[in-house]
């Protein structure tokens, strides 16, 4: 299975927390790929000005182009004062629209979850350790339950 990465990496906490991740996703059996934004050579290799139009625009197609590509998405819910990254939000909607399985792991717990991301989410959890076992071949739900706002 091919899995795309969704998550924020504005911060050191933030980076921390989608390395643990990555590192996951690299010691699952069942993925045979992932693409991480936070990864992509894509940012060194963009040839406009970061946070220029010309370098969001190709962003933008990258990543959406490797959702496109991608079997599933794995969000990580990072929350700051109760708003999920903006990014991370519309990658679960494209992918959500593309019926793809959205497996998303919030460990920050004491946050409820967007009721848009709880309702689209095929399995969720709370443990990162559960992404290095998930059989993403067979893809076993686990809808999520919690606190929504």
């Amino acid at each position: 299975m091919k899995i795309y990465l969704a998550g924020p990496f504005f911060s050191a906490e933030q980076i921390a927390r989608i390395e643990r991740v990555e590192e996951a996703l690299s010691n699952n059996s069942t993925v045979t790929s992932y693409f991480s934004p936070r990864l992509s050579d894509e940012n060194s290799q963009a040839t406009a000005p970061e946070g220029s139009p010309a370098w969001a625009k190709q962003i933008f197609k990258k990543d959406v182009a490797e959702i496109d590509k991608a079997d599933a998405l794995v969000v990580v819910a990072d929350y700051v004062h109760a708003n999920m990254d903006s990014g991370t939000a519309f990658e679960v909607g494209y992918a959500f629209n593309a019926n793809k399985p959205i497996i998303v792991l919030q460990e920050l717990v004491d946050e409820p979850l967007n009721l848009m991301i709880g309702q689209a989410a095929h399995y969720y959890t709370q443990n990162v350790n559960e992404i290095s076992t998930y059989n993403f071949n067979q893809l076993p739900a686990n809808e999520f339950t919690g606190k929504t706002f």
